[in-house]
């Protein structure tokens, strides 16, 4: 019995975990300029087109927040639990926790391995000047037209 309790601390110390990384962004990780979105009528129709004036590449390193160790801890307790009984279900338990959590922080280390972003400059029809962040240019070349939609640019 003093092992399901156990367990159940486990679970809920990893629910509590993952759920503070949760965060409350709604536009994918991109900051929006101040004043954007409130325009009406023609400006904002202008401020959603615009030429791009260069693009860089950046390699952006992902941060680890130990959240993979932690969710594979718990997923390894609970299928180590499930083997054995006594001291053999303890020390499987135990084991399982150890490698779910060593396999859950080499999954969370290659999902945040270092990748390249590029860096975007707009000039906006209505004179603003942006700067968009994408994981990719597909076909975008400087001097192209381009459309604002959501945080991404898109050739028109």
């Amino acid at each position: 019995m003093n092992s399901n309790r156990t367990l159940a601390v486990l679970v809920l110390a990893a629910t509590a975990a993952l759920t503070g990384c949760a965060t409350g962004n709604q536009n994918g990780g991109y900051r929006q300029a101040p004043g954007y979105g409130q325009q009406t009528g023609y400006q904002n129709e202008a401020a959603s087109y615009g030429t791009i004036e260069s693009i860089q590449v950046r390699t952006v390193q992902g941060q680890s927040s130990g959240a993979g160790a932690v969710a594979g801890g718990v997923v390894g307790a609970l299928l180590g639990n499930q083997v054995g009984s006594g001291n053999g279900r303890a020390a499987a338990t135990v084991a399982g926790a150890v490698a779910g959590g060593l396999v859950g922080n080499n999954v969370e280390n290659n999902r945040n391995a270092p990748r390249d972003e590029y860096q975007i400059s707009v000039r906006m029809d209505n004179g603003d000047y942006r700067m968009v962040n994408q994981d990719s240019v597909y076909d975008l070349r400087v001097g192209n037209r381009v459309r604002l939609i959501d945080g991404r640019l898109y050739r028109y």
